[in-house]
């Protein structure tokens, strides 16, 4: 859906209230396709942000895994490889 919005799920530390803040706000842009409400929208748009962090936060609580927690900095450094061989020069 959009490339911008990471896994939160089963990282070590658990994700933050402010990484749940952006996946919610990146959400929400992509859907109404403002990356900045007009200030008729803005409280609709705001309050979905709200409401999807919300189900955010119950989501990554009630989720179960036996898989052990990923590294965060070793998931961004396959990221990065991944972006370089994708945008590579040919």
């Amino acid at each position: 859906m959009c490339r911008n919005i990471k896994p939160l799920f089963n990282f070590e530390p658990p994700a933050t209230k402010n990484e749940m803040h952006d996946a919610a706000l990146q959400f929400v842009r992509k859907i109404s396709g403002y990356s900045a409400p007009s200030k008729g929208n803005e409280s609709a748009f705001y309050d979905a942000v709200e409401e999807i962090e919300k189900s955010v936060r119950k989501l990554l609580k009630s989720l179960e895994t036996n898989a052990p927690p990923k590294d965060r900095e070793e998931e961004a450094e396959k990221r990065k490889e991944r972006s370089k061989l994708r945008f590579a020069r040919a």
